[in-house]
């Protein structure tokens, strides 16, 4: 047996670098608190500021640190893992833990670490396990001799402990089926074309093209070409399979990478089957960013041909999706459908998670065909706060609701990734803050009168206070006419499935129904965005006069006399549906105490549309590349239509390396927080033409990345290497970061995000990516220095958003 491995050893350049062998770091060092990140564009990193000014130096026992939040100087301390492999204790709470491994030659390796938020190995960032999922395996580059990982901790995380470890695995490319995403296999349903996905791992140098993944089940085959799978990175591909007909044995599907002519991987694993009278899972392709996510249904129970009615369930923090559904006993009235949020704990139900459950829902819709009068809304503890954020966002969408033992916002309860502020500090916080305003349920709250809402909470909840149900409870009081509400008595936070599925909340759902817009004279909606919400039965919020501030609108209709009358706050254009309005008659709107607008509907006239100015008047729809309901910024707006990550590779080597990094860094957590995937690409291998309507994320600037000049050329806001301008004013320097968007010319719907840097000390500036962070808010653009890493709030330079025709606007912005 020697004799063979020293020969496959000769043979094959490498083979030792993927003999099976782990390293478990047990000693290290750590100091701490040091940084502040959370669901806001501002944060501090001290180590990060070092870092960027090339100050960190490789830390010794005893050494000086960071200043701590009141300015006092820390050391660094020994630390060491306990029996359990686990470095714990209150000491690594919000700081960083250094460890380092010496390695012989130059090799590749997985990183393998569980319970923290990031960890930069020789400086490169790469995303943390921060819920301790721990199938994060990141291949790094290390070199010969010591090699450094400072291990960025959170809040609490000393109690439960952080594990790291090296992997040095047997093969240079594989697959993991650890964090697969799979389909129940239903008897009576149609399961010859189905979509599963699993994680493609490539420790090698290359990146992966032409690949494919063909999948076997009973005998049958279907192969399916993956994408590129980048260099050094993982990356979770999806893929087709046929489950059709019986099996003699249970379903099994063994799956073989392999590159048209070799077979790189495979591996076999059991599909769940089950009838179609059970709860189930079922996989569809996300418009998001074209990976493969799944939801949970819980059937109609002896369902009678009609029409059943629909409700959409939304779980609570590390609940998944069919666990989810499985709490709820068959209905003989309804199908239930459970979202996943993208991951069990995903974004809160905000931002993807937001969308995510709207492309669930139409599926349902699609799929199972529900009474339209009949769709409702209900959660539990994340999921109630996705109850009462998802109802008031979309007023009108629900017969009723039900959030159950759940929070209202983001800013009183904020779990991981902390809370939103309630209220800035100074003019910067204050602009920076508006792009959180769609999070805001207490500022949305009377768009709760389109429906009926029923609060269910436990009394001795002390996961969510009962006082926040007390808190809605008293908020509705003030405004609506129909609300229901109990305590159950001695209920703790989960008091077994009664606290989802509990009987006189589907009672109370069953009295209530969507009323159809022609029975709806009275409108009281408001919306912080029109890209996120926008309709509301027979009027639409197609432009704001102050992005991203509240807009409400209030209007009273008299059918009989064909009259609206009403006022609105912060609208620049709506739109009232003309077909309750016969051809012919005339339409009189009074807005505000101004003149009534007058309009007398023609054939084949669908929608009027009333622009704000001295008066209201009737005109044209907007121009479609303005903003408006399709597309209405903030930079984080951008991470959407099947994304793609563009690097740069015309710049300096340090600036390519650190480009390339970045978007690796990015899609890293991507696929961890959202189950995601994108593509990443060269600028020089980029065509607009190739990538139509789909959202695009620069790396770099104009002088190092090819696809600027694309994409970029039109946009008030420009990033070479050392200067930033932004209309007429310019920052110059090495040390300026910048995020910004600006909507691709190209396309009606899509735009670009930019992370860009002057020089290196601003490019590593901009790696923090807390802008994946569920409910965080991001302006159009924002220019800063590394200072702010220090949290000076001062080093924003400008920050702010477009106006409606995507043009740089003083009163829309802020210079310090």
């Amino acid at each position: 047996m020697r004799k063979i491995l020293l020969l496959l050893a000769l043979l094959l350049p490498g083979y030792g670098l993927f003999a099976q062998q782990t390293y478990v770091f047990k000693e290290g060092l750590i100091s701490g608190p040091c940084h502040q990140y959370g669901r806001t564009a501002l944060f501090t990193d001290q180590l990060a500021w070092a870092l960027c000014n090339g100050e960190l130096k490789t830390p010794v026992k005893g050494a000086t640190s960071f200043p701590d939040e009141k300015g006092a100087q820390q050391q660094w301390q020994d630390i060491t893992a306990n029996a359990e492999g686990s470095f714990a204790g209150r000491v690594i709470n919000n700081g960083y833990l250094y460890v380092s491994y010496n390695a012989p030659k130059a090799q590749t390796a997985i990183l393998n670490v569980a319970g923290h938020q990031m960890v930069y190995v020789n400086g490169t960032p790469h995303a943390g396990d921060m819920y301790r999922y721990g199938w994060m395996y990141i291949p790094v580059q290390l070199h010969q001799g010591n090699n450094e990982f400072y291990i960025r901790t959170g809040r609490s995380f000393g109690r439960q402990g952080i594990k790291a470890r090296l992997l040095f695995p047997e093969k240079p490319v594989y697959i993991s089926i650890a964090d697969s995403t799979m389909p129940f296999v239903v008897a009576g349903n149609n399961n010859s074309d189905m979509w599963g996905a699993v994680v493609v791992v490539n420790t090698s140098a290359q990146a992966l093209k032409s690949m494919q993944i063909q999948a076997t089940v009973n005998g049958k085959t279907v192969t399916t070409a993956i994408p590129e799978v980048a260099a050094l990175s993982t990356r979770k591909v999806g893929f087709k399979f046929d489950a059709s007909g019986a099996a003699n044995e249970g379903y099994n599907c063994t799956l073989v990478l392999n590159n048209q002519k070799n077979t790189i991987d495979s591996k076999t694993f059991a599909l769940t089957a089950v009838t179609n009278k059970d709860h189930y899972s079922n996989t569809f392709v996300s418009d998001i960013d074209g990976s493969v996510q799944y939801y949970a249904v819980t059937p109609q129970s002896n369902p009678d041909g009609k029409a059943p009615a629909f409700f959409l369930s939304v779980h609570g923090a590390e609940v998944q999706a069919i666990n989810q559904a499985s709490a709820y006993r068959y209905k003989d009235w309804g199908v239930l459908v459970a979202p996943t949020n993208r991951r069990p704990r995903g974004f809160n139900w905000e931002d993807w998670g937001r969308l995510d459950a709207l492309e669930v829902l139409n599926i349902g819709i699609n799929s199972f065909h529900p009474d339209p009068e009949r769709i409702y809304l209900t959660g539990h503890s994340m999921g109630g706060h996705g109850t009462w954020y998802l109802g008031a966002t979309y007023a009108g969408k629900w017969a009723a609701i039900a959030p159950c033992s759940g929070y209202p916002t983001l800013m009183g309860y904020g779990s991981a990734d902390g809370l939103i502020p309630d209220s800035p500090r100074n003019s910067t916080e204050q602009v920076l803050l508006r792009a959180s305003n769609p999070s805001n349920t207490f500022k949305l709250a009377t768009n709760y009168k389109a429906g009926g809402v029923y609060i269910l909470h436990g009394d001795s909840d002390k996961v969510v206070s009962v006082d926040y149900a007390r808190q809605m409870k008293k908020i509705l009081a003030d405004f609506q006419k129909d609300y229901s509400y109990y305590e159950y008595p001695g209920g703790e936070h989960w008091y077994g499935d009664t606290c989802v599925d509990w009987g006189p909340l589907f009672q109370y759902f069953k009295w209530h129904t969507i009323p159809a817009d022609t029975s709806v004279n009275e409108i009281d909606f408001t919306t912080a965005n029109p890209a996120i919400s926008a309709t509301h039965h027979w009027v639409r919020i197609l432009q704001q006069q102050h992005a991203l501030e509240y807009s409400r609108i209030q209007l009273s209709r008299n059918k009989s006399r064909d009259a609206i009358t009403g006022t609105t706050s912060n609208i620049e254009t709506l739109a009232i549906d003309l077909k309750d309005v016969p051809v012919g008659n005339t339409l009189s709107i009074t807005l505000d105490s101004k003149a009534a607008v007058t309009y007398t509907r023609k054939a084949g006239d669908s929608l009027l549309y009333l622009h704000n100015g001295a008066q209201w008047t009737a005109g044209a729809a907007p121009t479609a590349t303005d903003k408006g309901p399709a597309r209405n910024g903030t930079f984080k707006e951008a991470f959407n239509h099947r994304m793609v990550f563009v690097y740069s590779t015309a710049g300096q080597p340090a600036e390519n390396e650190w480009s390339l990094n970045k978007a690796r860094y990015d899609a890293e957590t991507w696929y961890y927080r959202g189950n995601g995937a994108v593509d990443i690409v060269a600028d020089k291998d980029f065509d607009a033409a190739k990538y139509p309507d789909r959202g695009i994320i620069i790396y770099g600037n104009a002088s190092t990345n090819k696809a600027w000049k694309q994409l970029l050329q039109g946009a008030p806001v420009q990033v070479t290497r050392g200067k930033v301008t932004v209309g007429k004013q310019e920052y110059a320097g090495e040390g300026l970061a910048a995020y910004f968007m600006w909507p691709r010319a190209d396309s009606k719907t899509a735009s670009v995000a930019v992370i860009a840097g002057t020089g290196l000390a601003g490019m590593r500036a901009a790696d923090a990516n807390q802008y994946f962070a569920g409910g965080s808010g991001f302006p159009d653009y924002m220019i800063f220095n590394v200072d702010l890493l220090k949290g000076n709030t001062a080093a924003v330079k400008t920050a702010g958003f477009y106006n409606n025709e995507w043009q740089l606007d003083e009163k829309e912005m802020i210079r310090n």
